[in-house]
């Protein structure tokens, strides 16, 4: 049985998802009558945004790095990228902490016309999240306990687009404002249940996990006035992995080969913001013990994980470690 404390590193590094989509064009007029901008409800994209935030609330192995592509052009739409780690304390004082630090790029396209003639304006929105979350647990057997934990979030969106004087001409419009150097700055509060199994052996190793999390989030401070608004993260998960050792050895240590598989689902304002409710991930990897020398890293494991949703599919490449 190791020792406590103990941490989870989700890192994923080379990412392929893809997502099959159509651009979806909202026509709204929101400029003077001789200067419209076709599918600038910016409020609607930008609330989106915040939307997609949510999935970067908790540690999650499956959006932890995650590359959407446009089924028509083929570029990335969307890319998210996610650190984060959960520890016991000790089994004598079990608080339990937990935090993420993640970054998503949106990459929505407006058409921008003047009398007959039109031209794509490219948007690059850029957010930055922070997660931590405080828990205890509740030991129902050796092996299985009940982690409480409540959570809070703090977020920024911002637009780095500079829009040509020649496309607009001075409108002077909200949502358009917002296009310019805007921001939308986000908080959220909430909290999550969770069932921790560890189940060690000579042998082998299994660890489960199930999570329903519920966070609220909402702009505040000097968000645009354009994009104030709020998006509720509803999520339910189930990870699980099993170590065992493959006859190898390395570093004084055997080499174990690991066997993972996780489900998540999405309720809420999360719900279909990608194009899927759901997402489930099958990996296998190999994984080094470093706890016989005197570092920080006591194990670390490289995995390959196939994803699949609906309309989703790809593999991932990446590493993880735990202290």
């Amino acid at each position: 049985m190791p020792i406590l404390p103990r941490s989870r590193l989700y890192s994923l590094l080379l990412p392929v998802l893809f997502l099959v989509v159509t651009p979806s064009v909202v026509y709204a007029q929101v400029a003077s009558p001789d200067r419209t901008v076709v599918g600038a409800n910016v409020r609607k994209y930008a609330n989106g945004v915040l939307a997609i935030m949510s999935y970067t609330a908790v540690p999650d192995v499956m959006t932890s790095s995650l590359s959407i592509n446009n089924g028509t052009s083929g570029n990335p739409g969307f890319g998210q990228t996610q650190f984060g780690g959960g520890f016991t304390l000790s089994r004598s004082f079990p608080l339990y902490l937990e935090g993420t630090v993640a970054y998503s790029r949106y990459d929505p396209i407006f058409i921008a016309t003047s009398g007959n003639q039109q031209r794509p304006v490219p948007v690059k929105w850029n957010t930055a999240s922070s997660t931590i979350g405080i828990g205890w647990d509740f030991p129902i057997t050796d092996e299985l306990r009940l982690r409480p934990i409540v959570n809070g979030m703090v977020g920024r969106v911002a637009s780095d687009l500079h829009v040509a004087e020649t496309v607009f001409n001075h409108v002077a419009d909200t949502n358009l404002q917002f296009l310019e150097d805007g921001a939308l700055n986000a908080y959220g509060v909430g909290g999550s249940l969770m069932l921790d199994l560890e189940h060690y052996r000579e042998h082998y190793e299994v660890d489960l996990e199930l999570r329903a999390t519920d966070i609220h989030l909402r702009s505040f401070g000097g968000s645009s006035e354009a994009v104030r608004g709020s998006a509720t993260a509803q999520q339910f998960s189930l990870w699980g992995r099993w170590r065992a050792p493959t006859g190898l050895s390395a570093l004084d240590r055997p080499v174990r080969y690991v066997l993972e598989t996780a489900y998540s689902h999405y309720f809420g304002d999360s719900a279909g913001v990608l194009g899927f409710n759901d997402l489930t991930s099958l990996g296998v990897g190999l994984e080094l013990d470093s706890s016989k020398y005197p570092v920080v890293i006591t194990r670390t494991r490289a995995m390959a994980r196939y994803v699949f949703g609906h309309n989703v599919r790809g593999v991932s490449f990446g590493f993880a470690v735990s202290f």
